[in-house]
């Protein structure tokens, strides 16, 4: 029996071993697995096909690159916070649906997408929670400044969405719309990596479920059922967290990526927005 002990022993032994060092790795590596920032030279030109308007706001120790795209008649502004993949280039393609430059409806908002510390022109890097969440809050308040009389809508798409909970619940703003969001990092993560001690390791907790009680402005959620990256049971639950009148939008049959092509998206988006 003692061959067979020492065996099993040294066989622990190594998954321990290899358990470990998967844990470290990602401790030790989750800024960029979960902010995977792609940069653009501080002196790269923009082009897109409407009226927009380039901002670098200068924060604590970095500055902050972000686009707003202009409405013939605007309304108000969309505040929005993109997922964690590509830059205000690759996310300006949502931007004619929001200004009414598209057949699909007749809105009229100014949107402004943000990006995050690292991407696009934006420099420094994202290191922690906090920091992330003031350099949102400072593109907010500069922003916002210029849209005192008119409503403010927040958005957040992915990874956007706990950050978008985050800042409506500290600000005052007209409406909260949220696409495919999470309930919390941690439960995300459980989720994709069971076997990691998420709520341990993760130094984000992006605690979706906490901010939204917090939000009084009327909240949606858009949530497609064949979600394969964030599971749509993460909005079944933060539902349970809903005021009278918030609402959380089944969208049948749809994955996590392109949800603004969605037919049911397009036509509850302008219901929403009106």
């Amino acid at each position: 029996m003692r061959p067979v002990l020492k065996v099993l022993t040294a066989l622990l032994s190594i998954i321990a071993v290899l358990y470990l060092t998967i844990c470290l790795y990602f401790y030790f590596s989750q800024d960029e697995m979960i902010f995977p920032a792609t940069k653009l030279e501080a002196n790269y030109k923009f082009s897109f096909d409407q009226p927009f308007k380039e901002y670098n706001i200068k924060n604590v120790n970095d500055t902050l690159s972000g686009v707003l795209f202009k409405a013939d008649k605007p309304k108000g502004l969309i505040f929005y916070l993109h997922g964690n993949g590509g830059t205000v280039e690759d996310w300006s393609v949502i931007a004619p649906l929001y200004n009414g430059k598209t057949p699909y409806n007749k809105l009229q908002y100014d949107l402004f997408i943000l990006d995050y510390p690292g991407y696009g022109k934006s420099t420094g890097n994202v290191h922690n929670e906090d920091e992330l969440l003031r350099s949102i809050q400072t593109a907010f308040d500069t922003i916002k400044a210029n849209y005192n009389q008119q409503p403010v809508i927040i958005m957040g798409y992915s990874i956007g969405t706990g950050l978008a909970t985050w800042l409506a619940s500290k600000n005052n703003c007209s409406k909260l719309v949220l696409f495919a969001p999470y309930y919390s990092l941690p439960d995300l993560v459980a989720t994709l990596y069971p076997y990691l001690p998420s709520s341990l390791i993760l130094k984000y907790k992006l605690e979706t479920y906490k901010y939204l009680p917090q939000v009084k402005a009327p909240i949606t959620i858009f949530h497609g059922n064949a979600d394969k990256l964030i599971y749509y049971g993460s909005s079944v639950k933060l539902k349970s967290q809903f005021k009278v009148n918030d609402r959380l939008i089944i969208l049948d049959g749809q994955g996590h990526n392109h949800i603004q092509e969605n037919k049911i998206f397009l036509k509850e988006i302008e219901n929403t927005l009106r």
